[in-house]
């Protein structure tokens, strides 16, 4: 059923008095006010009007099969049909036996899974696991926490200590607690580069920040292969897995941050392969149900578990946990999802996705002349955007809603990340529309001129 744009304007004018939208300045929308969903199907937001959006960022990076998917909303409604939640610490399920066993066996060298509601948690929770095995381990002078320059790990005090990302961070700069940044990341633009296949140099500029930490690290984090929230940037497998190479010949427990790298985000269903790595821990979400429902997890090793493995007495026992940890309908969707990917043969189909979203990105640049280091990895793609003015990723955003797309630029750096099973019409529509509105942002900036 369509609304008329009175009853739209009216739902818009009631959302603004009542809520407060997540990474928003909400003075913005006197300017751009909420899109209105009405609908969502596949690749599309369907506002009250019928007008169709791509959505080139996936919701923030989670709807990897779409929106919809009949298989999900099955599997969903089945599980109701038995229970919803009850308390994880004292029960199981066949569900979240199964998803589990499917996630351990995606990365064998893992054997164990933790759950909690979100990706901040999921790093809280590997973060906390590795301070306290250290200390099992008799190592109490290992408390100190790493995380590489222009990373993101979430919103919370420590994930967000763990970030590089100033935009974020700064109001709370006086009650986050110490990490050490490793700095001068060697970024590539493809991981063919010269650079991406030997990163000696970089990592003997890194060994110099990272020598003096080697007896008191805990432990070092990292997003594998591309940092999202501090740009969308690419950086060398080789550097990473020298990384991970000497921080676990140190005794340095490593973690790889997969919110929004896993589940073939970047053409391999994790990241980390990029790398050949074996992560001590891994952080799940997002893709975890295709965004369907929150739900994170972490993923680590029998020696990790071994540590804690003891009588209540000891107090070895990993007391973390969350109300919705192990959420039925959460496991029952990320079940689902893991079954799909594997019968539609979604990583098959990445190669071909990888080309699209490149030509796309490269004819924008070619027909517009302001696209500048262009980089596509799998289902990701990000460009510069070289237009003078103050928030032009800000107004592009806005511009792009009336051609089509919702786009959601990170500064100037403009991006897509739609979903992996996105249909070639979609990706049409997604290059069309945001070649349409540069070419109405650079009009305007005509004008002004």
């Amino acid at each position: 059923m369509k609304v008329s744009t009175m009853n739209v304007a009216n739902i818009q004018s009631r959302d603004l008095k009542v809520n407060w939208h997540p990474c928003m300045q909400m003075k913005d929308f006197e300017l751009i006010p909420p899109l209105t969903i009405q609908s969502a199907q596949q690749e599309w937001l369907i506002d009250p009007s019928g007008q169709r959006y791509v959505d080139a960022t996936s919701s923030w990076w989670c709807k990897s099969l779409g929106h919809g998917h009949p298989r999900l909303k099955a599997a969903l409604t089945q599980q109701m049909e038995s229970f919803e939640h009850v308390l994880y610490a004292n029960t199981t399920y066949e569900v979240i036996v199964e998803l589990s066993e499917r996630l351990v066996n995606l990365m064998p060298h893992f054997s164990r899974v933790l759950y909690a509601s979100d990706g901040s948690c999921a790093v809280e929770m590997a973060v906390k696991m590795s301070l306290q095995s250290q200390a099992i381990r008799g190592r109490a002078q290992r408390t100190g926490l790493a995380a590489l320059s222009g990373g993101y790990h979430g919103e919370t005090i420590l994930a967000m200590a763990l970030s590089d990302c100033p935009l974020y961070t700064r109001p709370f700069e006086a009650v986050l607690p110490e990490v050490h940044i490793i700095p001068n990341i060697p970024y590539v633009h493809d991981l063919s580069e010269p650079l991406a296949l030997d990163a000696s140099q970089a990592w003997a500029q890194a060994l110099k920040t990272l020598t003096p930490l080697s007896d008191t690290l805990a432990c070092i984090i990292f997003e594998p292969i591309v940092q999202g929230a501090g740009g969308i940037r690419f950086y060398s497998p080789d550097f990473l897995k020298r990384l991970c190479e000497w921080a676990q010949t140190q005794g340095i427990d490593v973690i790889a941050d997969e919110i929004m790298t896993g589940f073939g985000r970047t053409g391999r269903m994790f990241a980390s392969e990029y790398a050949e790595i074996k992560p001590d821990f891994m952080c799940l979400g997002k893709g975890l149900t295709a965004g369907m429902l929150p739900m994170s997890a972490v993923l680590t090793t029998p020696q990790q578990y071994e540590y804690f493995y003891d009588t209540y007495a000891s107090g070895r026992a990993f007391l973390h946990s969350h109300t919705h940890t192990g959420n039925a309908l959460c496991a029952a969707v990320a079940l689902e999802t893991l079954k799909i990917m594997e019968d539609e043969q979604v990583l098959k189909g990445m190669g071909t996705l990888s080309a699209q979203l490149k030509e796309g990105l490269t004819h924008i640049a070619s027909e517009t002349g302001v696209l500048s280091h262009l980089r596509v990895l799998g289902g990701v793609a990000a460009a510069a955007l070289n237009l003078p003015g103050e928030r032009v990723g800000f107004k592009l955003g806005g511009l792009a809603r009336h051609h089509g797309v919702l786009l959601r630029p990170l500064g100037n750096t403009i991006y897509w990340m739609p979903p992996l099973t996105i249909s070639q019409p979609g990706v049409q529509a997604l290059t069309e529309g945001t070649l349409n509105a540069i070419h109405q942002l650079m009009q305007s900036h005509e004008k002004i001129a």
